[in-house]
């Protein structure tokens, strides 16, 4: 009588490297929401998920393309707009109950103070009890847009061309980088208002 291979082939998102079930594993049993926090490279997206035996359930979430709503009509992509996203998606959770989570980075590679711990912040400044160490989150001058503040002053005053195209989505969008931290502060406003 034959006998076949004597090996297991590894789950579809294992093998596709979407996936480490070791990390997930440890993860769920906490017994917490997920706090599952995505970046491409114009949006960020962050979605509190609750698993089930029969798959994973959405509960709220939000991306740096619903800030439009508040007045961020500039790239959603950036530091800023990753901690505003982040507390969207922190008031919406409030707002559905869910006080509590833990983060999900998956296969990411991230850097501290980066976009992912970004959003992070603005999840915690929300008001979401995230387990999580402080020091990875980067510093209030960069989240509220000081570190583009400072770029922009330095090429107005340096290279005009290069200043152009550099904000040119800014400029269309009547946004002044040198003033976002005024920006930041108006979308946060208009947020707490929604909710």
């Amino acid at each position: 009588m034959g006998n076949g291979p004597r090996y297991r082939v590894k789950l579809k998102r294992r093998r596709q490297g979407r996936t480490n079930y070791y990390k997930r594993r440890d993860m769920l049993k906490s017994g917490k929401l997920r706090v599952v926090i995505r970046k491409s490279t114009k949006h960020v997206a962050i979605q509190f998920i609750e698993a089930k035996p029969d798959g994973d359930i959405t509960l709220s979430g939000s991306t740096s393309g619903h800030l439009i709503a508040f007045g961020w009509n500039i790239t959603g992509g950036n530091i800023p707009a990753a901690y505003l996203a982040g507390y969207l998606a922190g008031k919406k959770a409030i707002k559905a109950g869910i006080t509590e989570g833990i983060l999900d980075l998956g296969l990411q590679v991230n850097s501290y103070g980066g976009r992912i711990y970004s959003a992070l912040k603005g999840v915690v400044d929300a008001g979401v009890d995230v387990p999580v160490n402080e020091s990875i989150f980067p510093e209030e001058e960069i989240f509220k847009g000081g570190h583009i503040k400072k770029k922009a002053q330095w090429l107005k005053e340096d290279d005009k061309d290069l200043y152009k195209t550099t904000y040119s989505m800014y400029s269309s969008n009547k946004v002044d980088p040198t003033k976002l931290d005024a920006l930041v502060k108006k979308v946060v406003t208009a947020i707490d208002k929604e909710y």
